[in-house]
């Protein structure tokens, strides 16, 4: 009987010896730690930025910062691709073009939640079927790439550039430093159509080293498509520059409106 009783003891000290050594290779694993079966992320400790306030005016939306009142880089760019969506909602006709827009405007709201929630490690809330799939397709890059996190919704701007916005996730990704841009759509899209999404995503490589002295030269546009798989598209900072400036010029210039760095221009005011 004693010997039954001294096996159970070391049977029961040797269990809890490997729960031990398993739950410490959890631990060192990090942001690979597995909860639930999804990716437990880790943030890094990085400087905190103020909170900007938005505002709608005639000319769009536009942030106050403390050094004065800066246009939003998606009101900026969104003037390139005016005139094809005035031809578009010209040809489906208003209320379609209207109803459109609402659905997705609100699905592009919710996806975003949903991945900064799963970020932040909290459970997404998901509320129809359509969101489940585009959510749980863009879920698995995430998990696969994504490191270690060093924010999301980051309100940003750039006194140099005269732009302010609010990156949606700067990480690392596949182990370097990236802008993360989330997209949704209802069908796949070719490169040539997002030369905005790259450009946006270069404003924020600037912006936030600008603000912190950390540079990020590369960034991720990760796009969820209805019932596709997820598409990204990579670039670096440097190679969009010159459009992104030409694209805060078109804007400056179409306002009427004198930008706080003549010298981005030449020198002369737009």
């Amino acid at each position: 009987m004693m010997y039954y009783l001294e096996a159970i003891i070391h049977l029961i000290g040797m269990v809890v010896m490997l729960t031990n050594m398993l739950c410490q290779r959890l631990t060192l694993a990090g942001s690979h730690l597995l909860k639930g079966g999804e990716k437990m992320f880790q943030h890094k400790q990085v400087q905190e930025l103020a909170e900007l306030e938005a505002i709608t005016t005639e000319v769009g939306r536009v942030y106050k910062t403390p050094d004065g009142a800066f246009p939003s880089i998606t009101t900026i760019l969104g003037r390139l691709s005016r005139d094809d969506i005035n031809k578009w909602r010209k040809r489906v006709g208003e209320e379609t073009a209207n109803k459109i827009s609402r659905t997705s405007s609100s699905r592009g709201t919710r996806i975003h939640k949903m991945c900064e929630d799963y970020i932040n490690n909290k459970k997404p809330e998901i509320r129809s079927p359509l969101d489940k799939q585009m959510f749980m397709s863009m879920q698995e890059i995430l998990d696969d790439f994504v490191g270690e996190v060093y924010g999301q919704e980051l309100p940003l701007y750039s006194k140099h550039l005269g732009i302010a916005g609010r990156v949606d996730l700067i990480c690392e990704w596949n182990g370097k430093l990236a802008i993360v841009d989330y997209k949704t759509s209802a069908k796949i899209k070719k490169r040539e159509w997002v030369n905005s999404y790259f450009m946006q995503a270069t404003a924020y490589c600037i912006m936030y080293e600008e603000m912190t002295g950390v540079p990020v030269d590369r960034f991720v546009i990760l796009i969820g498509v209805d019932q596709e798989p997820p598409q990204t598209f990579y670039g670096k900072r440097d190679d969009n520059i010159a459009g992104l400036i030409d694209a805060i010029k078109g804007y400056y210039d179409e306002n009427d409106l004198i930008h706080i760095n003549p010298a981005l221009y030449g020198g002369v005011n737009p």
